[in-house]
């Protein structure tokens, strides 16, 4: 068996991982890095991991969203507040049709790489290498642009680290305030097509207003007006991770110092593989994405190397499967695990399977086609007895027209009117509210379900 380290990975098979032509560019800039500050810190993974150990048992739920890709050119603070904005929203509707606390993680601070279908695209009998997000080459479609430049990696880091200056910033100083959030949301179902929302929107109002009249405010309470938020991205750019990668000296553990969480896709999580390799040795929580070909010995490989203590919060399963399939791929996985023993989280991501191309020529995911895997999801884990541990979404706070549906109505021809993903079509702000909404009921189904079970 061969012994981890952090460059371990270097001697397993790589796939999604550009070759760097200048190499003395990347050593460089790798040395650079590994005497850079970490972006977090151990004790906020472990804290992390037990909160979700908690909805592996039912006990939390996990909300995890952000970007598709993270970009330099669209880097504001406005985009950041906006998406935390949506994720507390979110995170408040949720508390309430779950009645258990909502673990907020997001896809940020570190969400700069992407892995891609093919190594090139063409356009206009052009062929390039393919765009693999900012921290990797350009969007822009020329040779020069799609070189992989190693000093992109300087970049991300820097605006990781102004991404988690500012959201720790919005989670304790006041930003996160219940009430506020709450108020956002009530703006939301003012709306005429929105007022189906209205009733769960006014019950949270009168559980506040109870709470403030019997002395539970934000002015009394510190856990009102702050949040504790976590960020996460998928762990492709393995030159970066291991350059963030340091050892804890009180425990001799190894923390991947670029997020709170990181995943491995669904194209790289072989278990012999470079991705599950450098995962395997790190104390972070681990997210491993599970579509259509995952098959049970697999998933059986990768849970004994990536939790070969069972650790409860270790790894969060997040399947993608896609609206109508699920039922043909959760079922055979959750046999998996329970065959195994296993301790994980059980997480739906709805938006990979659902990816389609509309009649204007836009990539897009219909709504209706993420809520319908959402709901699929909660209906195998209900028959199989099993938790519905949290939803993991692209989304942003901004108003972008990239996902049709929505009370909304996004429709086909309107994608062209704020179409500003580089990658993949996220949920917008309204979407992403609406979204909380629909599940929030599906929890409260779910709670009242098992209350009347336990009764008889």
């Amino acid at each position: 068996m061969t012994t981890w380290s952090k460059s371990s990975w270097r001697n397993m098979p790589r796939i999604q991982m550009p070759d760097y032509p200048d190499q003395a560019a990347l050593k460089a800039v790798e040395e650079q890095l590994s005497r850079y500050p970490l972006l977090v810190f151990a004790g906020e993974a472990r804290r992390l991991r037990d909160h979700l150990a908690a909805a592996g048992r039912g006990e939390a739920f996990l909300l995890q969203g952000g970007d598709c890709a993270e970009s330099f050119e669209q880097f504001s603070s406005d985009m950041i507040r906006d998406t935390f904005k949506v994720m507390l929203q979110m995170a408040v509707v949720l508390t309430y049709g779950a009645k258990v606390p909502v673990i907020k993680v997001g896809r940020m601070a570190g969400q700069f790489a992407k892995p891609r279908s093919a190594n090139t695209e063409t356009v206009d009998g052009v062929e390039l290498p393919s765009y693999r997000g900012d921290i990797i080459n350009d969007l822009a479609f020329t040779p020069e642009a799609r070189i992989p430049n190693p000093d992109n990696m300087m970049r991300a880091y820097t605006q990781a680290a102004a991404t988690l200056n500012l959201l720790r910033a919005f989670s304790t100083g006041g930003y996160a305030d219940v009430r506020k959030v709450h108020g956002w949301t009530l703006g939301f179902t003012d709306g005429e097509k929105a007022a189906k929302y209205r009733d769960l929107a006014a019950r949270i109002s009168d559980t506040l207003d109870f709470m403030n009249a019997a002395g539970v405010s934000p002015e009394t309470s510190h856990t009102l007006q702050s949040v504790e938020f976590y960020t996460s991205h998928e762990s492709l750019l393995l030159e970066y991770e291991e350059a963030l990668c340091r050892q804890e000296a009180e425990t001799g553990k190894w923390l991947a110092g670029s997020g709170h969480m990181i995943w491995i896709g669904d194209r790289t999580r072989q278990p012999d593989g470079a991705h599950v390799e450098f995962a395997s040795g790190v104390q972070n929580p681990i997210g491993l994405k599970c579509g259509p070909t995952m098959e049970a010995d697999d998933l059986k490989k990768l849970m004994a190397k990536l939790n070969p203590e069972n650790e409860e919060g270790r790894l969060t399963l997040i399947a993608r499967f896609g609206a109508g399939s699920v039922g043909d791929h959760l079922p055979r996985l959750i046999k998996a695990v329970q065959e195994e023993g296993a301790n994980v989280v059980w997480t739906c991501d709805a938006m990979h399977g659902n990816t389609i191309k509309s009649s204007s020529g836009y990539k897009t995911r219909p709504f209706e086609s993420v809520l319908r895997e959402v709901r699929e999801f909660f209906s195998v884990h209900a028959a199989e007895g099993t938790v519905p541990g949290g939803v993991h979404f692209e989304m942003t706070g901004q108003d972008v027209t990239e996902c049709t549906g929505g009370v909304r109505a996004v429709s086909d021809e309107d994608l062209s009117d704020r179409y500003h993903t580089a990658c993949d079509p996220r949920l917008n702000a309204s979407q992403s509210l609406e979204l909380a909404f629909l599940v929030a009921e599906e929890l409260t189904a779910r709670r009242e379900a098992a209350a009347i079970k336990a009764a008889v």
